[in-house]
């Protein structure tokens, strides 16, 4: 029973089972690498699907009772245990309990950490991988533990919204010290162009890595409570139980809303060898998404590609998209450290430098809200 969990270990990505349906491209110094349609791709259909090489929830997420399985991120709490605790009642009963595709049953924590997983599979391939070199044992709780310190000075520099974690650069340097160099000298010379595992140790090594995960990291998001609603949109339903349903969910959501904001996610990021060769377009013809639950991304298409078309995806979201130029550029250059050159952001050269001040005003207000959402969790 614990092997059918989406069949991840069988989907971890090999570019040369995608190689007829895309390529990755050396474009120009400035803009590095891309990826490249190499036939017609139809809107909706899913471009492929990708395992990262690591990956590692947010802290604060963590912090906050978010509980996801330390290797794969899958959410932990059955639905009926995310909506009681994200609503804030807990005697919440949800119908169609059935349609909850977490499996407490199959859990398992590490016997030294007791860190969890969502199954023996994934304890197995983080000890494989990384976990034998950061476990903390019988230390977990201990504030002063190396690793403790690190995740706290972390987390005091960096404030929710959360984009990426020291974990995540923790884990891949204890792949190195586990042996597991195949894996890294893939993600170097693919990603990177790069193979002196060394480097990682100097001051610049170090601030390659940042540079690394801060401009490369995909952000991650899982969630029992959203899968058991899109299981509920499939059920064949009568038109008066549709309306029972469909309200009984609205509520919910606004009960959710009222007690915990925004924050209804596990989240966390990782490093993906095929995604990471997407470049950021203003106007993308593909979206990533994590429908199994897990840190499986799956890359669809927003437009029909055409062959040798480049596929873009968006690091912003829709509200960001549709900011002036020079907002996008803001947002780009404090956050990835890049200017975008997409063909909507060059139509657009001839528009004004200026920020609108009812711009900046959401923005602020975007920023203090998120912080009061995280507070109140």
């Amino acid at each position: 029973m614990a092997a059918p969990q989406d069949d991840m270990f069988s989907l971890c990505v090999d570019p040369t089972k995608v190689s007829g349906c895309v390529e990755v491209r050396f474009i120009d110094k400035i803009k590095g690498k891309g990826l490249f349609a190499k036939k017609a791709i139809k809107k909706g259909e899913t471009i492929f699907i990708e395992r990262p090489l690591v990956s590692a929830q947010f802290l604060w997420n963590s912090l906050y009772k978010y509980k996801a399985c330390e290797f794969c991120l899958r959410a932990l709490e059955t639905a009926e245990d995310n909506a009681r605790r994200l609503s804030g009642i807990p005697d919440l009963s949800l119908p169609h309990p059935e349609l909850c595709k977490v499996h407490p049953e199959l859990h398992q924590a590490c016997p030294q950490c007791q860190v969890m997983y969502c199954s023996n599979e994934c304890r197995q391939a983080a000890a494989d991988q990384y976990h034998r070199a950061l476990c903390l044992g019988t230390s977990q709780e201990d504030p002063n533990h190396p690793i403790s310190k690190l995740k706290d000075a972390w987390r005091s520099m960096h404030y929710p919204p959360e984009t990426s974690s020291i974990m995540l650069m923790a884990r891949m340097v204890a792949t190195v010290k586990q042996g597991q160099l195949t894996v890294l000298r893939t993600l170097f010379t693919t990603a990177l162009y790069d193979d002196h595992l060394n480097r990682w140790f100097t001051p610049e090594g170090f601030r390659s890595l940042f540079s690394l995960v801060g401009t490369n990291g995909q952000g991650i998001g899982t969630s029992s409570l959203s899968q058991w609603v899109h299981a509920c949109d499939a059920l064949a339903l009568t038109s008066q139980q549709r309306v029972q349903l469909d309200s009984f969910i609205d509520q919910l959501y606004k009960d959710v809303e009222k007690e915990t904001g925004d924050f209804l996610n596990c989240e966390g990021s990782g490093l993906f060898l095929l995604q990471s060769a997407c470049n950021h377009s203003c106007i993308p013809n593909a979206a990533a998404s994590f429908p199994s639950n897990n840190f499986l991304l799956h890359l669809s298409a927003l437009s029909d590609i055409s062959p040798g078309e480049e596929i873009g995806i968006s690091y912003l979201d829709c509200c960001q998209c549709d900011r002036s130029r020079h907002s996008r550029h803001k947002i780009l250059r404090d956050n990835y450290l890049f200017i975008c050159s997409c063909p909507k952001c060059v139509s657009q050269m001839d528009e004004l430098d200026l920020t609108s001040d009812d711009e900046e005003e959401e923005g602020e207000a975007e920023g203090d809200d998120m912080e009061d959402e995280m507070t109140d969790v």
